[in-house]
Protein backbone atom coordinates (compact mmCIF):
# COMPACT_ATOMS: atom_id res chain seq x y z
CA UNK A 1 0.00 0.00 0.00
CA UNK A 2 1.40 3.43 -1.04
CA UNK A 3 2.33 5.58 1.83
CA UNK A 4 2.74 9.25 2.56
CA UNK A 5 4.60 11.73 4.54
CA UNK A 6 2.45 12.93 7.40
CA UNK A 7 2.53 16.63 7.00
CA UNK A 8 6.25 18.05 8.14
CA UNK A 9 6.48 15.05 10.21
CA UNK A 10 9.25 12.24 9.57
CA UNK A 11 6.50 9.97 10.07
CA UNK A 12 5.17 7.70 6.88
CA UNK A 13 1.87 6.64 6.50
CA UNK A 14 -0.15 4.64 4.78
CA UNK A 15 -3.57 5.54 2.88
CA UNK A 16 -5.62 3.82 4.65
CA UNK A 17 -5.30 4.63 9.23
CA UNK A 18 -7.38 1.60 10.87
CA UNK A 19 -9.66 3.56 12.88
CA UNK A 20 -10.78 1.38 16.31
CA UNK A 21 -13.35 2.95 18.20
CA UNK A 22 -15.64 -0.12 18.29
CA UNK A 23 -13.62 -2.31 20.26
CA UNK A 24 -14.18 -2.59 23.89
CA UNK A 25 -18.07 -2.13 23.04
CA UNK A 26 -19.25 -3.26 19.57
CA UNK A 27 -16.08 -5.51 19.54
CA UNK A 28 -14.21 -7.96 22.02
CA UNK A 29 -10.46 -7.29 22.34
CA UNK A 30 -9.74 -10.76 20.48
CA UNK A 31 -11.87 -9.24 17.39
CA UNK A 32 -9.10 -6.02 17.50
CA UNK A 33 -6.33 -8.33 17.99
CA UNK A 34 -7.81 -10.00 14.48
CA UNK A 35 -8.46 -6.47 13.08
CA UNK A 36 -5.22 -5.06 13.96
CA UNK A 37 -3.39 -8.54 12.71
CA UNK A 38 -5.37 -8.25 9.16
CA UNK A 39 -4.62 -4.58 8.79
CA UNK A 40 -0.69 -4.89 9.44
CA UNK A 41 -1.39 -8.23 6.58
CA UNK A 42 -2.81 -5.83 4.10
CA UNK A 43 -0.25 -3.19 4.39
CA UNK A 44 -1.52 -1.10 6.90
CA UNK A 45 0.38 0.92 9.19
CA UNK A 46 -1.68 3.27 10.85
CA UNK A 47 -4.29 3.19 13.49
CA UNK A 48 -6.10 5.54 15.07
CA UNK A 49 -7.82 5.34 18.87
CA UNK A 50 -8.53 8.19 21.62
CA UNK A 51 -8.63 8.37 25.32
CA UNK A 52 -12.50 8.23 25.66
CA UNK A 53 -13.11 5.41 23.37
CA UNK A 54 -14.80 2.73 22.51
CA UNK A 55 -18.11 4.83 21.25
CA UNK A 56 -20.62 6.15 22.88
CA UNK A 57 -18.47 6.99 25.12
CA UNK A 58 -19.50 6.58 28.87
CA UNK A 59 -17.74 6.41 32.29
CA UNK A 60 -17.72 2.45 32.53
CA UNK A 61 -15.88 1.79 29.08
CA UNK A 62 -13.69 4.82 28.77
CA UNK A 63 -9.64 3.64 27.91
CA UNK A 64 -11.06 0.24 26.45
CA UNK A 65 -9.69 0.43 23.11
CA UNK A 66 -6.62 1.99 24.30
CA UNK A 67 -6.18 -1.29 26.53
CA UNK A 68 -7.16 -3.36 23.38
CA UNK A 69 -4.53 -1.74 21.96
CA UNK A 70 -1.82 -1.95 24.45
CA UNK A 71 -2.64 -5.84 25.36
CA UNK A 72 -1.93 -6.45 21.50
CA UNK A 73 1.54 -4.14 21.59
CA UNK A 74 2.44 -6.14 25.17
CA UNK A 75 1.74 -8.94 23.53
CA UNK A 76 3.51 -8.55 20.07
CA UNK A 77 6.61 -6.27 22.15
CA UNK A 78 8.79 -6.86 18.57
CA UNK A 79 5.74 -4.87 16.30
CA UNK A 80 5.51 -1.70 17.79
CA UNK A 81 8.37 0.37 15.59
CA UNK A 82 6.00 -1.11 12.49
CA UNK A 83 3.32 0.89 13.76
CA UNK A 84 2.46 5.03 13.56
CA UNK A 85 -0.03 5.09 16.69
CA UNK A 86 -2.34 8.10 17.15
CA UNK A 87 -4.35 9.02 20.05
CA UNK A 88 -6.60 11.92 21.13
CA UNK A 89 -7.14 13.96 24.34
CA UNK A 90 -10.83 14.56 25.27
CA UNK A 91 -12.06 18.04 24.81
CA UNK A 92 -14.46 19.24 27.32
CA UNK A 93 -17.78 18.49 28.49
CA UNK A 94 -17.05 14.70 29.72
CA UNK A 95 -17.98 14.75 33.38
CA UNK A 96 -16.21 11.09 33.83
CA UNK A 97 -12.72 12.57 32.01
CA UNK A 98 -11.21 15.24 34.22
CA UNK A 99 -14.20 16.01 35.82
CA UNK A 100 -15.26 17.93 32.11
CA UNK A 101 -12.75 20.30 32.07
CA UNK A 102 -11.06 22.03 28.49
CA UNK A 103 -8.21 21.05 27.33
CA UNK A 104 -4.92 22.86 28.38
CA UNK A 105 -1.04 22.39 29.01
CA UNK A 106 -1.05 20.44 32.23
CA UNK A 107 -4.34 18.35 31.18
CA UNK A 108 -2.38 17.23 27.95
CA UNK A 109 0.46 15.98 30.31
CA UNK A 110 -2.22 14.17 32.62
CA UNK A 111 -4.00 12.71 29.12
CA UNK A 112 -0.62 11.76 27.39
CA UNK A 113 0.63 9.64 30.65
CA UNK A 114 -2.60 8.03 30.77
CA UNK A 115 -2.81 6.55 27.40
CA UNK A 116 1.05 5.77 27.34
CA UNK A 117 -0.01 3.15 30.41
CA UNK A 118 -3.01 2.36 28.92
CA UNK A 119 -1.52 1.49 25.67
CA UNK A 120 2.03 -0.05 27.04
CA UNK A 121 4.13 1.99 25.06
CA UNK A 122 6.78 4.59 25.66
CA UNK A 123 5.87 6.76 23.23
CA UNK A 124 2.88 8.19 20.85
CA UNK A 125 3.38 9.10 17.23
CA UNK A 126 0.68 11.18 17.07
CA UNK A 127 -1.42 12.91 19.48
CA UNK A 128 -3.76 14.94 18.93
CA UNK A 129 -6.61 17.42 20.55
CA UNK A 130 -9.81 15.42 20.05
CA UNK A 131 -11.77 18.94 18.99
CA UNK A 132 -11.20 22.30 20.35
CA UNK A 133 -12.55 24.52 23.28
CA UNK A 134 -14.42 26.79 21.67
CA UNK A 135 -17.54 25.48 19.69
CA UNK A 136 -17.00 24.17 16.27
CA UNK A 137 -19.12 23.22 13.59
CA UNK A 138 -19.05 19.70 13.41
CA UNK A 139 -21.66 16.56 14.57
CA UNK A 140 -24.07 18.26 12.70
CA UNK A 141 -22.92 21.95 13.53
CA UNK A 142 -22.78 23.20 9.99
CA UNK A 143 -25.64 25.43 9.24
CA UNK A 144 -26.00 29.00 10.29
CA UNK A 145 -26.42 30.55 12.99
CA UNK A 146 -25.46 27.33 15.18
CA UNK A 147 -21.97 28.19 16.16
CA UNK A 148 -21.62 31.50 17.99
CA UNK A 149 -18.80 32.73 16.03
CA UNK A 150 -19.17 36.34 17.28
CA UNK A 151 -18.88 35.36 20.60
CA UNK A 152 -15.96 33.65 20.63
CA UNK A 153 -13.42 35.61 23.08
CA UNK A 154 -10.24 35.46 20.71
CA UNK A 155 -7.39 36.53 23.29
CA UNK A 156 -8.61 33.59 26.21
CA UNK A 157 -8.65 31.42 22.68
CA UNK A 158 -5.17 32.14 21.92
CA UNK A 159 -4.11 32.19 25.73
CA UNK A 160 -5.29 28.83 25.73
CA UNK A 161 -3.80 27.52 22.35
CA UNK A 162 -0.45 28.63 23.79
CA UNK A 163 -0.50 26.44 27.39
CA UNK A 164 -1.36 23.70 25.16
CA UNK A 165 1.36 24.20 23.06
CA UNK A 166 3.65 24.59 25.98
CA UNK A 167 2.15 21.16 27.36
CA UNK A 168 2.69 19.35 24.17
CA UNK A 169 6.19 20.50 23.82
CA UNK A 170 6.66 18.89 27.14
CA UNK A 171 5.48 15.93 26.13
CA UNK A 172 7.64 16.08 23.02
CA UNK A 173 10.82 16.97 24.75
CA UNK A 174 10.26 14.18 27.30
CA UNK A 175 10.06 11.69 24.58
CA UNK A 176 6.43 10.63 25.42
CA UNK A 177 4.84 11.92 22.17
CA UNK A 178 6.65 12.62 18.58
CA UNK A 179 4.01 14.95 16.51
CA UNK A 180 0.55 16.91 17.10
CA UNK A 181 -2.14 17.16 15.17
CA UNK A 182 -5.73 18.89 15.33
CA UNK A 183 -9.76 17.00 14.81
CA UNK A 184 -12.62 18.80 14.36
CA UNK A 185 -11.17 22.17 14.23
CA UNK A 186 -11.53 24.63 11.18
CA UNK A 187 -9.23 26.69 8.57
CA UNK A 188 -9.36 29.20 11.53
CA UNK A 189 -8.01 26.61 14.17
CA UNK A 190 -5.14 25.26 11.83
CA UNK A 191 -3.95 28.58 10.86
CA UNK A 192 -3.59 29.84 14.40
CA UNK A 193 -2.26 26.97 15.97
CA UNK A 194 0.71 27.07 13.23
CA UNK A 195 1.08 31.15 13.92
CA UNK A 196 1.26 30.72 17.76
CA UNK A 197 3.71 28.03 17.17
CA UNK A 198 6.14 29.81 14.88
CA UNK A 199 6.04 32.44 16.92
CA UNK A 200 6.71 31.11 19.94
CA UNK A 201 8.74 28.28 18.76
CA UNK A 202 6.60 25.28 19.68
CA UNK A 203 5.11 21.94 17.97
CA UNK A 204 3.35 22.38 14.62
CA UNK A 205 0.70 20.63 14.44
CA UNK A 206 1.27 18.02 11.54
CA UNK A 207 -2.63 17.02 10.37
CA UNK A 208 -6.26 16.99 11.31
CA UNK A 209 -8.81 14.24 11.18
CA UNK A 210 -12.41 15.55 10.44
CA UNK A 211 -15.72 14.51 9.20
CA UNK A 212 -15.63 13.91 5.72
CA UNK A 213 -17.85 11.98 3.27
CA UNK A 214 -20.12 11.87 0.00
CA UNK A 215 -22.97 12.75 2.97
CA UNK A 216 -20.29 15.56 4.70
CA UNK A 217 -17.80 17.27 2.39
CA UNK A 218 -18.06 20.83 3.96
CA UNK A 219 -14.34 20.99 4.22
CA UNK A 220 -13.71 20.38 0.81
CA UNK A 221 -12.42 22.87 -0.84
CA UNK A 222 -11.83 25.51 2.05
CA UNK A 223 -10.47 23.53 4.96
CA UNK A 224 -8.75 21.22 2.37
CA UNK A 225 -6.98 24.19 0.74
CA UNK A 226 -5.74 25.02 3.70
CA UNK A 227 -4.19 21.89 4.57
CA UNK A 228 -2.90 21.14 1.19
CA UNK A 229 -0.95 24.57 1.19
CA UNK A 230 0.19 24.57 4.97
CA UNK A 231 1.59 20.98 4.72
CA UNK A 232 -1.23 19.68 6.97
CA UNK A 233 -2.38 16.52 6.53
CA UNK A 234 -5.92 15.42 6.24
CA UNK A 235 -7.06 12.69 7.65
CA UNK A 236 -10.84 12.04 6.95
CA UNK A 237 -12.71 9.97 9.54
CA UNK A 238 -16.65 7.89 9.01
CA UNK A 239 -16.06 8.38 5.25
CA UNK A 240 -19.32 5.89 5.22
CA UNK A 241 -21.31 8.78 7.03
CA UNK A 242 -21.10 6.59 10.54
CA UNK A 243 -22.41 3.15 8.44
CA UNK A 244 -25.23 4.78 6.26
CA UNK A 245 -23.18 4.72 3.01
CA UNK A 246 -22.83 0.93 3.61
CA UNK A 247 -26.81 0.48 3.20
CA UNK A 248 -27.41 -1.06 5.85
CA UNK A 249 -29.81 1.39 7.11
CA UNK A 250 -31.96 1.71 3.81
CA UNK A 251 -35.99 1.32 4.55
CA UNK A 252 -35.94 2.12 7.97
CA UNK A 253 -33.96 -1.09 9.12
CA UNK A 254 -30.98 -1.25 11.76
CA UNK A 255 -29.53 -4.48 12.06
CA UNK A 256 -28.73 -5.22 15.45
CA UNK A 257 -25.68 -4.52 17.12
CA UNK A 258 -25.06 -1.81 14.53
CA UNK A 259 -24.05 1.63 15.54
CA UNK A 260 -27.72 3.15 15.18
CA UNK A 261 -29.02 0.20 17.20
CA UNK A 262 -26.72 1.85 20.65
CA UNK A 263 -27.79 5.20 21.77
CA UNK A 264 -25.24 7.51 20.44
CA UNK A 265 -23.88 10.91 21.94
CA UNK A 266 -25.14 13.35 19.62
CA UNK A 267 -28.09 11.51 18.41
CA UNK A 268 -28.84 9.87 15.03
CA UNK A 269 -27.82 13.20 13.40
CA UNK A 270 -27.28 11.70 10.04
CA UNK A 271 -30.75 9.82 10.04
CA UNK A 272 -32.56 12.46 7.93
CA UNK A 273 -35.23 12.22 4.65
CA UNK A 274 -32.43 13.93 2.34
CA UNK A 275 -29.43 11.70 3.79
CA UNK A 276 -31.61 8.51 2.99
CA UNK A 277 -32.59 9.54 -0.61
CA UNK A 278 -28.87 10.52 -1.52
CA UNK A 279 -28.39 6.46 -0.38
CA UNK A 280 -30.64 5.55 -2.69
CA UNK A 281 -29.15 7.50 -5.50
CA UNK A 282 -25.89 6.44 -4.82
CA UNK A 283 -26.41 3.05 -4.65
CA UNK A 284 -28.57 2.99 -8.20
CA UNK A 285 -24.44 4.53 -9.68
CA UNK A 286 -22.91 1.73 -7.85
CA UNK A 287 -25.23 -1.10 -8.96
CA UNK A 288 -24.96 0.38 -12.66
CA UNK A 289 -21.32 0.07 -12.51
CA UNK A 290 -21.26 -3.42 -10.33
CA UNK A 291 -19.13 -2.57 -7.11
CA UNK A 292 -20.97 -2.08 -3.80
CA UNK A 293 -22.00 1.41 -1.97
CA UNK A 294 -19.19 0.58 0.59
CA UNK A 295 -16.84 0.61 -1.97
CA UNK A 296 -18.08 3.70 -4.37
CA UNK A 297 -18.16 6.10 -0.79
CA UNK A 298 -14.75 4.81 0.42
CA UNK A 299 -12.94 5.27 -3.25
CA UNK A 300 -14.20 8.76 -3.67
CA UNK A 301 -13.07 9.50 -0.17
CA UNK A 302 -9.61 7.69 -1.36
CA UNK A 303 -9.63 9.76 -4.21
CA UNK A 304 -10.56 12.80 -2.90
CA UNK A 305 -7.21 15.51 -3.64
CA UNK A 306 -5.54 16.76 -0.57
CA UNK A 307 -6.44 13.35 1.34
CA UNK A 308 -3.68 11.80 3.00
CA UNK A 309 -4.70 8.70 4.84
CA UNK A 310 -8.78 8.23 5.68
CA UNK A 311 -9.51 6.29 8.93
CA UNK A 312 -11.76 3.45 7.99
CA UNK A 313 -13.51 1.24 10.75
CA UNK A 314 -15.06 -1.69 10.83
CA UNK A 315 -17.06 -4.79 13.00
CA UNK A 316 -15.99 -7.47 11.29
CA UNK A 317 -13.14 -8.80 9.56
CA UNK A 318 -15.25 -9.27 6.16
CA UNK A 319 -16.27 -5.20 6.46
CA UNK A 320 -12.08 -4.44 6.75
CA UNK A 321 -11.18 -6.50 3.80
CA UNK A 322 -13.71 -4.97 1.52
CA UNK A 323 -12.71 -1.35 3.04
CA UNK A 324 -9.11 -2.11 2.61
CA UNK A 325 -9.45 -3.78 -1.04
CA UNK A 326 -11.37 -0.45 -2.15
CA UNK A 327 -8.49 1.20 -1.98
CA UNK A 328 -6.83 -0.99 -4.48
CA UNK A 329 -9.61 -0.71 -7.02
CA UNK A 330 -9.90 3.13 -7.80
CA UNK A 331 -12.91 4.60 -9.82
CA UNK A 332 -12.96 5.22 -13.05
CA UNK A 333 -13.42 8.79 -14.36
CA UNK A 334 -17.05 7.83 -15.24
CA UNK A 335 -17.98 6.38 -11.55
CA UNK A 336 -16.88 9.75 -10.32
CA UNK A 337 -18.72 11.27 -12.73
CA UNK A 338 -21.47 9.74 -12.06
CA UNK A 339 -21.15 9.95 -8.17
CA UNK A 340 -20.55 13.74 -8.74
CA UNK A 341 -24.00 14.09 -10.81
CA UNK A 342 -25.96 12.68 -7.62
CA UNK A 343 -23.59 15.31 -4.78
CA UNK A 344 -24.84 18.10 -6.86
CA UNK A 345 -28.74 16.95 -5.90
CA UNK A 346 -27.51 16.48 -1.98
CA UNK A 347 -24.33 18.69 -1.09
CA UNK A 348 -25.45 18.42 2.51
CA UNK A 349 -28.20 15.89 3.30
CA UNK A 350 -27.94 16.31 6.83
Amino acid sequence: MQTFKLGRSELEVTGICLGSMTWGRQNTQAEAFEQIDCALDLGVNFIDTAEMYPVPPNAETAGETERCIGAWLKANPGRRDQLVLATKIAGGGLSWIREGSLISGETVKQAVDGSLKRLHTEYIDLYQLHWPNRVSPHFARHWPGMVPITQVDRARQEAEMVDILHGLEQCRAAGKIRYFGLSDDTPWGIGEYIRLSEQHDLPRPVSIQNEFSLIHAKDSPYLLESCVLNNVAYLPWSPLGGGVLTGKYRHGQVPPGSRWSINQRKGLFRDTPKTHEAIEGYLAVAERHGISLAQLALGWVYQTEGVTSTIIGATSLAQLKEDIDAYGSPLSAEVVADINAVFRQYPMPF
